[in-house]
Formats: structure tokens, C-alpha cells, sequence
């Protein structure tokens, strides 16, 4: 899989929040994108997920030497984010089966398996609106991880989690990179995004373009 910005400009009403962001995403390798709070990194991760579209620039997106169109790419993605809904009135158990019905599960683990991997699994059966969110960021990061994707997009993914769980993440992370994409968004956590190998500060590309 290989990503490519050219140019990537965004704004709202008449103000431009980031412009000519240029960059190459490879797989195999993990980036952060990083900047301080209302910078426009979630927005720059969701034009990378092709949810929003540019102000200005294009993304291109190639696997295998074939271009894949833009309405294509959410089947070789998935994405993270402490504001992504869960179906709450669902189990634990229910919600990953419902998942599962939709995209597949890497290196052919089952329903119990990912369970298991969330560390959840003696709340199998409880309802996730009583889960705390720290739990509910559990469910949302194995669930983009564990999917079987060459893409995966974490916004803020240590958000809600206490120190054990931010270990939990980092391992979990550390066992499902190596032949995919991964890239985090984070405002200062460098527990988040220190295993990143490049980075795009979005701070650089305001209104004015990159300096």
C-alpha cells in the first residue's frame, strides 16, 4: 500500500487551516501526525480516509502497483477515534460478531480471540453503555487493529486510558504493524506516537503554507 499527499489544503468558511501538505505514506511503516489542539489533525486524518475531502490537492492511493479509487479505499482501511460510536445497546460479545459479519479478522482470529486480545473478556456479555471509556477505547482500538486492513488510522489513541491500558495499546500496536500503514494523531502524549518513525507537524503548514 503506498499513500500519497500532493499539495493537500483544507478550509472552513474563508480561513485555511493547513495548506500544501505534501507526503508519502509506505507500508511497513508507522507516522504521527502532531500539533496542538484545533491544528487540524483529525481533519487531515480523515481526508487520508477519504471521509473529507481536500480544499485543495489530491490523495492517491496504490496497492500492488494499482491505483484504488477514493469511494474503494474504506475496504483497505480502518480507523480509530475516542468519537467514533459503539453500538451501545450491544454486548461486548454482540458487537464484535455484528463487526465481523462486515470485515474479517487478521491472521483468521475469531470473535473469542479478539475478545481475549482486548482484555475484555469477563465483560463479554455486559452491555457496552456500561462500560467506562476506558473500556469503550479498548473495544475501538482492537477493533482497527485487529480488523484485516494495510491501513490503520489512530486519532488520540491513548485517550481514556490509564497506564496499564496505554502498555496494552503499545503492544497491541508493536504485534500488527509490520506490513501495514499505521499513523497516529496526537496533540502532546508521546507515549502515543514514540514508536513513529516520521512525522508530519501540522503547526508547519498553517494558512500560509508550509515555511
Amino acid at each position: 500500500m503506498h499513500i500519497s499527499l500532493t499539495k493537500i489544503s483544507r478550509k472552513f468558511n474563508y480561513e485555511w487551516i493547513f495548506r500544501d501538505v505534501d507526503f508519502e505514506f509506505e507500508q511497513g511503516n508507522a507516522y504521527a501526525i502532531l500539533g496542538s489542539n484545533g491544528s487540524g489533525k483529525s481533519t487531515l486524518l480523515q481526508i487520508i480516509s477519504g471521509h473529507l475531502h481536500p480544499s485543495g490537492g489530491t490523495v492517491t492511493y496504490s496497492h500492488n502497483n494499482q491505483v484504488i479509487a477514493v469511494d474503494d479505499f474504506f475496504r483497505h482501511v480502518t480507523y480509530s477515534g475516542p468519537y467514533l460510536e459503539l453500538i451501545e445497546e450491544f454486548t461486548l460479545e454482540e458487537m464484535l460478531t455484528f463487526h465481523s459479519h462486515f470485515r474479517k479478522f487478521r491472521n483468521n482470529m475469531d470473535v473469542n480471540s479478539v475478545m481475549d486480545a482486548t482484555g475484555l473478556i469477563r465483560n463479554r456479555n455486559k452491555p457496552i453503555k456500561y462500560f467506562s471509556s476506558g473500556m469503550k477505547q479498548r473495544v475501538r482500538l482492537a477493533i482497527a487493529l485487529l480488523t484485516e486492513s494495510e491501513v490503520v488510522l489512530l486519532d488520540e489513541p491513548a485517550a481514556n486510558l490509564d497506564h496499564k491500558a496505554i502498555e496494552w495499546y503499545r503492544n497491541l500496536v508493536s504485534e500488527n504493524h509490520l506490513d501495514r500503514i499505521i499513523i497516529v494523531c496526537s496533540n502532546s502524549q508521546s507515549e502515543e506516537h514514540d514508536f513513529c518513525t516520521q512525522s508530519i507537524v501540522i503547526d508547519d503548514y498553517k494558512k500560509n503554507g508550509k515555511p
